[in-house]
């Protein structure tokens, strides 16, 4: 087995492990998010379109470019591919990105507008760079659209003007996060799932 091969079979090893434990959580039901990996300057690992992420296997997860097209005959890539690119593209410290559908992510993206402002929580000290939960981190929100290529240009642009959050949200959609590694991202996603039910349960009492 040659090196790109072995990087692909531990993506697919980790990636199967993170879409077991987010189906459990209840972030990923039915058929929904998608979950990457970089492997090196050009390729990607991303999940099929379409397939149920708590049933993920090696058949479930594709090869792909960094600029969006799949590179894995018979299998259909995620409709969001590009979002993967353009973050991987941007920045080169993101080697991971995990998508989630939680109904608490989905409520307030929808009952927000622009962002979310997450304050004086002690979980955000489980992102890097964070020592202290007197801080004020910023969600952005982006208008969902079924256009990939448009909103990939969106979520870019505004990266470019405002490097740093640790993920974003599409209305109605979900949750965006990502990592230096597998399980960086995976904690950046535990940590914001349980500040959006913070936040809706605040909003809601």
């Amino acid at each position: 087995m040659d090196e790109e091969d072995a990087c692909f079979q531990r993506a697919v090893v980790q990636l199967a492990r993170v879409g077991h434990f987010f189906f459990e959580r209840g972030w990923v039901p039915a058929t929904s998010g998608n979950f990457s990996v970089r492997l090196d300057s050009e390729y990607m690992a991303i999940t099929v379109s379409g397939w149920p992420k708590g049933q993920l296997s090696q058949d479930g997860i594709l090869l792909a470019s960094l600029e969006g097209y799949p590179l894995t005959a018979n299998k259909r890539p995620s409709a969001e591919t590009l979002l993967h690119a353009a973050l991987y593209r941007r920045t080169l410290e993101i080697n991971a990105i995990l998508h989630t559908h939680s109904v608490y992510a989905t409520v307030l993206s929808r009952l927000l507008v622009d962002e979310l402002v997450l304050s004086d929580y002690e979980v955000l000290k489980a992102f890097s760079g964070i020592k202290t939960h007197q801080t004020t981190v910023r969600i952005p929100i982006f208008p969902n659209d079924q256009n990939m290529e448009r909103l990939a240009s969106t979520v870019d642009a505004y990266w470019a003007r405002n490097p740093g959050a640790p993920g974003y949200l599409i209305a109605g959609h979900g949750l965006y996060t990502w990592g230096p590694t597998v399980e960086d991202a995976c904690r950046h996603v535990e940590a914001l799932e349980f500040l959006l039910e913070c936040e809706v349960l605040r909003q809601k009492l």
